[in-house]
């Protein structure tokens, strides 16, 4: 899931996915605003199947996080 996360992460902000990590703050270490990141939310829902409420979500504050939800609903 950490891979196709990294892919769904470099369409929204200018980071090289080796850079991105599961330790990962959306925020602060790769620049994410927050349309970008409910944008980002809504392209996790397709490619995972998933039905993300996006004010959970929104309090993830790093790529593990969100893994984490994402893997709690599937």
């Amino acid at each position: 899931m950490l891979e196709k996360l990294k892919e769904l992460i470099c369409n929204y902000v200018d980071v090289d996915s080796d850079d991105i990590t599961e330790d990962s703050r959306f925020a602060e270490d790769l620049g994410f605003n927050s349309y970008d990141f409910i944008c980002m939310l809504g392209d996790c829902e397709d490619e995972f199947e998933v039905e993300i409420e996006q004010a959970v979500a929104a309090k993830s504050k790093t790529v593990g996080q969100l893994i984490e939800y994402i893997e709690g609903i599937a």
